[in-house]
């Protein structure tokens, strides 16, 4: 996915069209073909399913990703306007999707009323090509499978492994910006430990907060948040999508970006908060 951070930079002087920093990322990025030939299935889904669907007829896929925690504020509207805006100028789609992976703060009613906020503001996420009327609005949750079998490939890589620390401890073994992390004492069980702890904890034989499962990344990395961040947390909690089915739910800076590949997102523009976080995305 392109590289695209809004910081809301002033648009560019121009004779004919308005324009700017993400324009001309997309207007780059499609004078280039660099996504000339992907495929859409009609559907979300991993690389092979989507190699059996024919060439995307959407020039460019963006995404609207709130969290339903909560009605929607003017920086909401502000990423409304500039996804939905974009795909519609440049024959693209925008993704409706709701980034629902915490279920002790998602509920229902906020999901109805993001959908009439972005309905209310002129926008909607039906795409038409060749004919074809198709929905785009997904569900984070509707990929939890695809998630967990995910993060048992990590596991069996070696590139992710169960910590059992108290958060106490994963804290003061973080470092800090002037300090290196210091290694788990689980960070060196093997690939078997670690593939039957996580499926204890998805068999929920431990207690909320006894255990994460970390990417195995750099403890020493002057990016804090590429030390060794959780990707799933213990959680009793019904979720209002998948009811009481998972007992475990990845975290959002996992989720995101398989989200973004299941839907072939092209560009996956985000605020300034989350450029330390670009590069677990990427």
């Amino acid at each position: 996915m392109t590289d695209a951070t809004a910081s809301g930079a002033p648009a560019a002087d121009s004779p004919h069209k308005p324009t700017n920093f993400l324009r001309g990322i997309i207007d780059r990025d499609l004078e280039q073909g660099t996504y000339a030939s992907r495929r859409w299935a009609g559907t979300p889904g991993d690389a092979a399913h989507h190699a059996a669907g024919e060439p995307d007829p959407a020039k460019i896929r963006t995404r609207f990703p709130p969290e339903p925690n909560g009605y929607l504020h003017v920086g909401h509207a502000k990423s409304i306007c500039l996804n939905f805006g974009l795909a519609r100028d440049y024959g693209g789609v925008c993704h409706m999707r709701f980034d629902d992976t915490n279920p002790e703060k998602e509920e229902q009613e906020y999901v109805d009323a993001i959908l009439d906020a972005v309905k209310w503001l002129g926008f909607g996420w039906d795409s038409s090509f060749n004919g074809q009327a198709q929905s785009h609005l997904y569900y984070a949750s509707n990929y939890f499978d695809f998630m967990y079998r995910a993060a048992e490939a990590l596991i069996t890589a070696g590139l992710a492994y169960v910590d059992e620390q108290t958060p106490e401890e994963m804290r003061a073994n973080r470092g800090d910006f002037t300090t290196p992390g210091t290694d788990s004492p689980f960070r060196s069980r093997s690939r078997e430990e670690n593939l039957a702890r996580f499926r204890e904890m998805r068999d929920g034989k431990l207690p909320d907060g006894a255990a994460v499962l970390r990417a195995k990344i750099d403890m020493a990395s002057p990016n804090i948040n590429m030390r060794d961040p959780a990707i799933y947390r213990i959680r009793r909690a019904t979720h209002h999508n998948t009811g009481d089915t998972w007992c475990i739910y990845p975290m959002y800076t996992f989720a995101h970006p398989i989200e973004d590949a299941l839907e072939q997102i092209t560009h996956s523009i985000c605020t300034l908060e989350f450029e330390d976080q670009r590069p677990f995305y990427d």
